[in-house]
């Protein structure tokens, strides 16, 4: 009965990371193609994304404690804490801007950081971090091929520099900005969770 249970978390699991990572490439084309056509559609899109990819990524994150805390109990105990406070601090993030998308402020806005995640600092710091710690896992066992396990090294620092670049640099418009978060949005992440969803969903055989 047992296995059986948890077989079916790991195949909901699989199918969850899939959806995350459809999702936050459909996010990166909100935020940087949809909204600069139409700004209100791309705000609205992007922060609905943003929103739903953390409340889903809360299941991914605990599929991979649960697979690599074999491997190693206390990083794996560690890698979830990072990937939840990030993926919490993803969904609080989005969340509050749609809120300000469907019923925007009466006062002028100010340019302020977000309260809750100042630049990203959960979105993308410690969700990289997160993946940095669970990358090292899978190279190391839990039945994943080591690809995914580079792969996963790869998108952990670019969230990492994403956040050091929106903290230090601001602009979003700067190559410095730019070029992570297309290369990360667009490509590595997606196919990061999108692989790591058919491992889930196939087993780990």
């Amino acid at each position: 009965m047992m296995v059986a249970t948890s077989r079916s978390f790991e195949r909901s699991s699989g199918a969850t990371a899939i959806v995350v990572g459809i999702g936050g490439f459909l996010y990166s084309v909100s935020f940087v193609i949809v909204a600069r056509s139409s700004p209100d559609a791309g705000r609205f899109l992007s922060s609905l994304f943003l929103m739903l990819g953390g409340v889903l990524g809360i299941q991914v994150m605990a599929a991979l404690y649960r697979r690599l805390r074999d491997v190693d109990a206390g990083f794996a105990l560690a890698g979830f804490m990072f990937g939840f406070a990030g993926a919490l601090g993803s969904a609080i993030h989005g969340a509050y801007d749609l809120a300000n998308v469907l019923h925007p402020p009466t006062s002028p806005a100010v340019d302020f950081p977000n309260a809750v995640d100042p630049r990203g600092v959960l979105t993308f710091g410690l969700a990289g971090i997160a993946l940095i710690v669970f990358a090292r896992l899978m190279t190391r066992g839990g039945g994943f091929p080591r690809g995914l396990g580079m792969l996963g090294y790869l998108s952990g620092i670019l969230l990492v520099l994403i956040y050091l670049a929106r903290l230090i640099i601001l602009d979003a418009t700067s190559p410095l900005v730019l070029a992570p978060a297309a290369l990360e949005g667009f490509i590595v992440n997606p196919v990061w969770y999108v692989w790591l969803g058919m491992r889930f969903w196939r087993g780990s055989a």
